[in-house]
């Protein structure tokens, strides 16, 4: 087992579909498989679901196919979900397990009462950095290896704003530039700007991650803290 850093880089250990499981599970969340052989799992008051959609292969982010899906809506009812938030395979499972954490402590998951600079404080409290060209929506780790930013939303990104062109917060890590994404994420416009802070606080976070592989294109910017 390595103990590694950055966080960002530090990939999915092949096990993201486990250790969300594992993490809404012991929130109390009741899961049962669908006919689209996916795994749907629905918050005790039944205002959030998050489903491992990856045998699926709803769509692509970045050319690599979503894994997790969250969602939100106002009333258990309601036939529409207010927002959405998509993770492919590799995003580390820390951040994802984190946000679910909070979204799970909160009474009204579909409503947030802060900006987005919400987000890119929280990113900069970690010591990520202002992108230059776009100070008020882009932050970048010191390495510049994993961006977060407030623009445009690609394709598919469903929300109950039926608007086009509407911007939300995306997140990627390119270790080697020019080479494919390790992972992606796409939050879609009416997400809390505060939930998505929370993902990103924990993006950055500083604390290292035990990992029994890491992935090949960040094995150089990656430092082992420690073995066990």
């Amino acid at each position: 087992m390595y103990w590694v850093t950055p966080r960002h880089l530090a990939g999915d250990d092949h096990a993201l579909a486990e250790r969300i499981g594992d993490t809404l599970s012991d929130l109390g969340w009741r899961m049962w498989p669908t006919a689209r052989h996916t795994l749907l799992y629905v918050s005790p008051n039944g205002l959030c679901g998050a489903e491992w959609v990856l045998a699926a292969y709803p769509f692509e982010l970045g050319g690599l196919p979503v894994a997790w899906q969250l969602s939100a809506r106002p009333h258990a009812t309601s036939a529409i979900t207010e927002w959405n938030a998509y993770f492919t395979a590799g995003v580390p499972y820390e951040a994802l397990a984190d946000l679910l954490v909070e979204i799970d402590s909160r009474k009204t998951p579909d409503v947030g009462f802060t900006g987005p600079e919400t987000v890119l404080n929280a990113l900069s409290g970690r010591g990520w950095i202002r992108d230059v060209d776009c100070p008020r929506t882009t932050a970048v780790d010191p390495g510049f290896s994993c961006s977060v930013s407030l623009e445009v939303l690609p394709p598919l990104i469903e929300d109950v704003d039926p608007r086009p062109d509407l911007v939300g917060w995306q997140a990627w890590a390119d270790p080697v530039p020019g080479a494919p994404y390790l992972w992606c994420a796409s939050f879609s416009a009416s997400a809390p700007h505060d939930l998505v802070a929370a993902f990103a606080s924990s993006l950055a976070s500083p604390v290292p991650v035990p990992r029994r592989t890491v992935p090949e294109s960040a094995e150089g910017r990656l430092t082992v803290v420690r073995r066990s």
